[in-house]
C-alpha cells in the first residue's frame, strides 16, 4: 500500500489548506472590490446555401460577467484544495500522491484552467461561441491527458510519454488561436490593451511550467523524484497562475468598472 511519510502528509495538509484559503480569500476580495464588467458571446449564421458567402450576425447570445468568471476559477481551486485537506478525501488524496497521482487536480484544472483560457481568448477579442466552446474543449482535453499520463505510468518501470506528448500538442492549440487573434487585432484593427498582451505572455509561460514540472517528475530529476515534492510545486503553480490572471484582469478591466 502506498502511503506518505508523516512529515510529507502534514506538509501537504498545510499546503493544501493554505493555498485553498488564499484562493478563497482572493475570490471574496475580488467580488467585493471589482466592478461588474461583461464581454459578449456571439454567433454568426448562414443566410443562404453554403459557399454563397452570405452570413448574418454576429448576434449576441449572452454577456459573460468577467468578475464572476474570475471568481469562479479561484473558487474552483479553493474547493479542490480544501476538500482534499480533510476527511473523507484526505486519505484517498494522500494515497494517490504517494503513487505519483492526483485525479482531483486534473478534474479541477480541466474546468478552471479551461475557463481561464476562454477568458484570455475573450479579452483578446474572440467572441464567437463556437470558437470559445472549442477552446474550452481542447484545453480540457490537454488537462485530462495529464490524468492519463499519471494513470498509465502508475507502477511502471519505463515511462510511457505518449499522453504527455499528445497533451502538449492539444495544449498548444488554444495559444496558437489566441496568438492569431492578437495578430489580427493588431494588423487589422487598433490592437488590444497592453494588459491583455501581458496576460497572454505571462500565462503562456505559467501554463507551460506545469508541463515542465511533470517532465521533471517523470524524469526523476533531483527533488522531483519525490512525488510529494512535485505535488507541492503543482500547488504553487496553481496559486501563482490563477492569482496572476485574476489581478491582471482586475487591474485592466475591473478596477474602474
Amino acid at each position: 500500500m502506498n502511503v506518505l511519510e508523516p512529515v510529507a502528509s502534514r506538509r501537504l495538509w498545510r499546503w493544501n489548506t493554505g493555498v485553498g484559503l488564499l484562493h478563497l480569500a482572493q475570490a471574496i476580495v475580488l467580488l467585493a472590490i471589482a466592478g461588474a464588467a461583461t464581454l459578449p458571446v456571439t454567433a454568426t449564421y448562414m443566410l443562404g446555401p453554403p459557399g454563397e458567402g452570405s452570413y448574418g450576425g454576429p448576434t449576441t447570445l449572452f454577456d459573460l460577467r468577467i468578475d464572476l468568471a474570475v471568481a469562479a476559477f479561484l473558487l474552483l481551486a479553493a474547493v479542490d484544495h480544501l476538500a482534499v485537506a480533510v476527511r473523507p478525501l484526505r486519505p484517498w488524496y494522500e494515497a494517490n500522491v504517494a503513487r505519483g497521482m492526483n485525479p482531483a487536480r486534473w478534474w479541477e484544472y480541466s474546468i478552471s484552467a479551461s475557463l481561464m483560457v476562454v477568458l484570455i481568448a475573450m479579452l483578446s477579442g474572440m467572441t464567437e461561441a463556437v470558437a470559445l466552446v472549442a477552446l474550452f474543449g481542447v484545453n480540457a482535453s490537454m488537462i485530462l491527458f495529464g490524468l492519463v499520463m499519471e494513470r498509465v505510468n502508475a507502477g511502471r518501470e519505463r515511462v510511457d510519454w505518449r499522453p504527455f506528448i499528445f497533451g502538449c500538442i492539444a495544449g498548444a492549440v488554444p495559444w496558437i488561436a489566441i496568438g492569431i487573434q492578437l495578430i489580427v487585432s493588431t494588423t487589422e484593427g487598433d490592437g488590444v490593451p497592453g494588459f491583455v498582451v501581458g496576460i497572454f505572455f505571462s500565462l503562456f509561460v505559467l501554463f507551460n511550467t506545469f508541463a515542465v514540472n511533470m517532465w521533471l517528475q517523470y524524469r526523476g530529476r533531483g527533488r522531483w523524484s519525490d512525488p510529494a515534492f512535485a505535488e507541492r510545486i503543482y500547488l504553487i503553480l496553481s496559486l501563482v497562475a490563477k492569482s496572476v490572471l485574476a489581478w491582471q484582469v482586475y487591474g485592466g478591466a475591473l478596477a474602474g468598472s
